[in-house]
């Protein structure tokens, strides 16, 4: 297939992508955090998009992986981070051209952004054919620019444009300015009397001299002397003028649409590796997880959520990293424990990890098995809307309802405290009710609760907990371990610190 694009190995995909919302869960599971944080600084690429809409395909993940992998040798890097910082010099003379207000400075400065654009394609197909390419994706975009600079259309472009910058280079006139008179001829090999001047005046030298040096404007906008002044010289050299203006008409489109958008696309990809590299001084991992679209046994090995450890990195804290996986028929997650224990940020985890991995990302993790679903699902705790006229618990209800209308199988859901408006007895019953549904789908579930009742609903549902310092069960470990959820975690660690469990008290009492 020819190339058309470096992030996805389907080209009718990418028109798709702008015009993209952020999806619903991203609030809730902090991703918007993620995105803004992978983005800064390339705000003119318009990233943001790109991470609004996951991958269908394990093959799509799998070439966007292969890209990822190409780009951490560090030769290929530099070369695309020079082509990137070339084409925004030649789209700053674009933008400069279209702000000037003169004809023939606005034809130099665009023809100075073609000059700039010839330069970085033909840097970038030689420095492509430098690097041990194994990618699909920049293999392809290797010969697509070994065709395009050999294209008839590009070689007369270069051609034209070295041309024409040599003919403007060779202009040279002179200026005869008398009071308020200037009149513009052709330089005919006249003399130059400054040399001339400073030896006259040399003899009257006595010490150091003040200075009297004033600044010129070196803006690019032109006054309507100078304006005039070029006009003149524009008629002294009608022809190269002319070459000028009909080169503007015939290139005004030069840039190559699937250049172009290699261009913001591949950022995509350099954004992401040097959000990586902040979190290696913390000594945070990072991997390219196995992705798969029919198996739902699913694992991580220390992850992290990568909202909260861009906070904690920046202020020196250490990041508690947690281990979870599902075994056939496993499906749901439900994780309860201590309060502040780590419950939420470990539901987010899950989530966050299943989005970067549908994008083709790599995942803040030791190593990660990871599930392709069909759509991520959020159901966390709102602040009542006093302009609603519905109750808290009604508007709960309802945001369920909606959630298991779009939901599959192949769905992933993360719930976090559902029902907590409610009473006990009937917080139990409804979350009962939600579980099963969720159970008889098949779907992945992640449910922070403080139902432990729900952690043995059924073979498919794995019981995690929060786990506190057994020596000083006021601290959390933010720590989430597979364990029965029996209510005593808590109770238990404090009533091991005070030596007031049964043997405790019973070895204290004994005669």
């Amino acid at each position: 297939m020819p190339f058309r694009s470096i992030l996805f190995d389907e080209p009718k995909i990418s028109t798709a992508v702008d015009g993209q919302e952020a999806p619903e869960c991203f609030a809730d599971l902090n991703l918007d955090q993620i995105v803004a944080s992978i983005t800064a600084g390339r705000e003119e690429y318009n990233l943001k998009p790109f991470f609004y809409v996951p991958l269908g395909r394990v093959e799509a993940i799998h070439y966007r992986h292969d890209i990822l992998r190409d780009l951490e040798k560090q030769a290929l890097l530099e070369h695309i981070r020079s082509f990137a910082q070339k084409m925004r010099a030649m789209r700053e003379h674009l933008a400069q051209a279209d702000k000037l207000h003169y004809p023939c400075q606005k034809q130099r400065w665009f023809l100075e952004s073609a000059d700039v654009y010839c330069n970085a394609v033909g840097c970038l197909a030689h420095d492509l054919t430098l690097v041990d390419l194994r990618s699909r994706g920049f293999l392809a975009l290797g010969e697509y620019l070994t065709r395009y600079t050999k294209s008839p259309a590009f070689a007369s472009l270069v051609a034209e444009t070295q041309k024409l910058k040599a003919d403007l280079s060779g202009v040279r006139y002179c200026l005869h300015i008398k009071g308020k008179r200037i009149r513009v001829g052709r330089y005919d090999s006249e003399p130059d009397y400054g040399a001339d001047v400073l030896r006259t005046f040399e003899k009257f030298k006595q010490g150091a001299a003040k200075e009297h040096r004033f600044g010129f404007d070196s803006g690019p906008d032109m006054n309507h002397v100078e304006a005039a002044v070029l006009d003149l010289v524009a008629r002294l050299y009608p022809q190269v003028f002319s070459s000028l203006d009909q080169y503007c008409r015939r290139h005004h489109d030069y840039l190559d649409e699937v250049l172009g958008d290699f261009d913001r696309e591949v950022q995509f990809y350099v954004a992401c590796i040097e959000h990586v590299e902040r979190f290696k001084p913390a000594g945070l991992p990072f991997c390219y997880p196995t992705v798969g679209d029919r198996s739902k046994e699913v694992c991580g090995r220390e992850v992290f959520d990568l909202a909260l450890a861009d906070k904690l990195a920046q202020e020196g804290t250490p990041v508690v990293t947690n281990d979870f996986y599902l075994k056939d028929p496993e499906r749901v997650f439900v994780v309860s424990g201590a309060n502040q224990g780590g419950k939420t940020t470990f539901a987010r985890t899950f989530g966050q990890l299943h989005w970067l991995a549908g994008l083709g990302c790599p995942v803040p993790g030791r190593e990660a098995g990871l599930f392709l679903c069909d759509g991520l699902f959020t159901h966390f705790e709102r602040e009542e809307d006093l302009r609603n006229l519905s109750g808290k618990l009604e508007d709960d209800l309802l945001r369920i309802q909606r959630i298991l209308e779009r939901a599959t199988p192949n769905s992933i859901l993360i719930m976090n405290e559902c029902f907590s408006s409610t009473t006990l007895s009937d917080a139990l019953f409804l979350s009962k009710q939600l579980m099963e549904r969720i159970i008889q789908r098949d779907m992945l579930c992640v449910s922070v609760t403080f139902l432990d009742e729900l952690a043995s609903l059924s073979d498919s549902s794995v019981s995690m907990v929060a786990t506190v310092d057994p020596r000083a069960p006021a601290l959390r470990t933010f720590k989430i371990i597979r364990q029965p959820a029996d209510g005593l975690a808590y109770a238990t660690a404090i009533a091991e610190r005070y030596r007031l469990t049964y043997e405790s008290v019973k070895e204290r009492i004994a005669p």
